[in-house]
């Protein structure tokens, strides 16, 4: 009897000390998310994912199975700073207005879906940089010149956060030139793609350097 209240206690420590070891893991790897690059309104929605491993190198929005909207896939390469290296397990979260320009959300509940709208998600790279997303074309908002664009969030596996240069469209009407031109886009380049039909579906490539005129970056 005594043996066996021995071995209750004995498990019962173990439990207890495991579960605080997972719980000081958690709270310290919260506290090493780190924001750089400057304030960023809703770069935390980036943290709204429900488990880290659901996350593949591809997403589908719920858009994408909309029978009045434009499909449209964006797929690319996520580089280390170098500008060469993939960069492996790497949260990329993404958001966008519906075909008539606004965020619409009839199902999910969340803190920032409400203001993103359910046109979003979030994929994880693997050893080779790569994802794709599965998604409807945008439109601008309600009576604006604002151009079609998709917001985008990098989540690093060091911790650092922050947001990096939308995804707009060649072609758009309200594009200015400037923006085509733009030199220091926290992106590849501009961040302008264009769009080609492949199979009737709207396709285009976005690559993305981390850090990439990020003030505050270091890589580490």
């Amino acid at each position: 009897m005594i043996f066996s209240t021995c071995i209750n206690f004995t498990n019962l420590f173990l439990i207890a000390s495991t579960l605080f070891q997972l719980s000081c893991a958690q709270q310290v790897r919260k506290l090493s998310y780190t924001l750089i690059g400057g304030p960023c309104e809703g770069c935390e929605a980036i943290f709204e994912y429900e488990s880290e491993k659901e996350l593949s190198n591809s997403d589908t929005s719920t858009g994408f199975f909309k029978a009045i909207a434009e499909k449209m896939i964006i797929h690319g390469t996520i580089f280390e700073n170098d500008g060469k290296t993939p960069a492996s397990n790497t949260i990329l979260y993404y958001y966008h207005t519906d075909e008539n320009g606004e965020y619409k959300n009839n199902k999910e509940t969340g803190i920032w879906v409400q203001r993103h709208g359910e046109l979003r998600g979030w994929i994880k790279t693997e050893e080779d940089g790569k994802y794709t997303i599965a998604t409807q074309k945008p439109a601008s908002y309600p009576n604006s010149r604002n151009p079609a664009h998709i917001h985008l969030t990098v989540l690093e596996n060091n911790g650092n956060y922050y947001w990096i240069e939308d995804i707009y469209f060649v072609g758009d009407p309200y594009l200015s030139s400037h923006k085509i031109e733009a030199v220091a886009a926290r992106t590849c380049d501009s961040g302008v793609i264009e769009l080609k039909k492949i199979n009737g579906i709207l396709t285009g490539n976005r690559d993305n350097i981390l850090g990439l005129n990020v003030p505050e970056y270091d890589g580490k």
